[in-house]
């Protein structure tokens, strides 16, 4: 965020935490950043004066009391923009620093990804261009983009599993799309940014410590510790769909065996699908059989809910997360998917584990890895 020469390091601390941590009370302020009441009271003066904070009454209050009042960033402190590129799609989101989300761009479809990165880096500077167009802005507003990759990276910034992607081995994602749009960016896996997105927006609010997890054509989990993005020591933490149920199993594309991505990712359910589907062409397609009645779909469902049941009960014996988060294309099945996958966790996970861990459909959608992309932005994995 660009802030006016004169308003002082106060100031700026302020602003600092507002953009991380969303609209605040003056209380919540003094306890986050530590400063004086009289100290934070100029700040939010000067913020005020420089016309870059709002004033708002909170939802709630004390009881039989005035409601408090929440500040905000104002638009004219800037935007952060979010960026999701599928193997399929590339998504764009738009937020001001007050945590307002502006617009969430619909997608443009049919990329492929996986084999073409230049192209779909391409396509989401365009759509990034388009989305600041449909809210009256341009790129000199945006103060940062947080950019969504469907794979694990490590802490340089490249694909944490080559093998997965081989034509984005070489590429450093958040290089390749800085140098399009000429602003600051940062990127992560699109389960992490899923988490994020959740979290700040969706069904993660109000949970310190959650698990996001994203079943769609793979697996991943995106994971919030005490409020932080956990991403481990070479930042691939949350390969879920990479555990090995099965040491004699068949071989996956990582190169390990019995992988649960095998038994409960999009590609092995599309597969057994087809079997009596032929013309089955999408995760959403089988989602939709299978809530109409289809007992074979229903019972793919069931099975690949059973199985990450079983993955996540030794995730939850070893973090203990308050709130389990499933989101992704498969996502959408609900208790379909959900019922079977608290019974795997139920038969794995120590029961003080399981019975303290909420399992609950994500609330984002499609939405939900873009929105995390303008979390990204905003610093929202960095606040303590």
């Amino acid at each position: 965020m660009t802030l006016p020469a004169h308003l002082g390091s106060t100031a700026r601390r302020v602003a600092n935490v507002l953009r991380s941590r969303g609209p605040r009370t003056r209380a919540e302020l003094i306890g986050l950043t530590g400063l004086s009441r009289p100290t934070v009271s100029a700040a939010l003066a000067d913020l005020t004066n420089a016309g870059l904070l709002t004033e708002e009454a909170a939802q709630t209050g004390p009881a039989g009391g005035r409601p408090a009042t929440v500040f905000r960033l104002a638009r004219g402190a800037g935007l952060a923009v979010g960026v999701d590129i599928g193997r399929r799609h590339v998504r764009v989101a738009v937020a001001d620093l007050g945590h307002h989300v502006l617009v969430d761009y619909p997608a443009v479809l049919d990329l492929d990804a996986d084999d073409y990165p230049e192209s779909a880096l391409d396509a989401a500077a365009r759509q990034v261009d388009a989305a600041l167009d449909a809210v009256g802005a341009d790129r000199s507003e945006v103060v940062g983009v947080g950019l969504s990759i469907f794979a694990p990276l490590t802490r340089t910034g490249r694909i944490g599993s080559p093998a997965l992607l081989p034509a984005w081995a070489d590429l450093l994602p958040e290089e390749e799309l800085a140098g399009r749009l000429q602003l600051p960016v940062r990127a992560d896996n699109d389960a992490n940014l899923g988490a994020l997105g959740e979290y700040v927006w969706g069904a993660g609010q109000q949970s310190a410590d959650l698990v996001y997890v994203k079943v769609a054509t793979g697996i991943g989990a995106g994971i919030v510790l005490d409020g932080r993005l956990y991403r481990g020591f070479s930042g691939t933490a949350g390969e879920l769909g990479h555990i090995t149920l099965d040491a004699r199993g068949p071989v996956c594309r990582c190169g390990n065996r019995g992988c649960v991505e095998l038994s409960a990712g999009g590609r092995a359910l599309l597969r057994h699908a087809r079997i009596t589907h032929p013309q089955l062409d999408s995760l959403v397609e089988l989602v939709d059989l299978a809530t109409l009645g289809d007992p074979g779909c229903r019972r793919l469902l069931a099975d690949a809910g059973r199985q990450l049941g079983f993955a996540l009960g030794a995730l939850l014996n070893l973090i203990n997360p308050e709130r389990i988060v499933v989101g992704g294309e498969l996502g959408a099945a609900t208790e379909l998917l959900l019922d079977p996958m608290r019974g795997g966790l139920a038969d794995t996970a120590m029961a003080a584990a399981a019975a303290a861990a909420e399992v609950v459909p994500a609330q984002l959608g499609a939405q939900a890895s873009a929105l995390g992309g303008v979390a990204l932005a905003l610093g929202v994995d960095r606040a303590a």
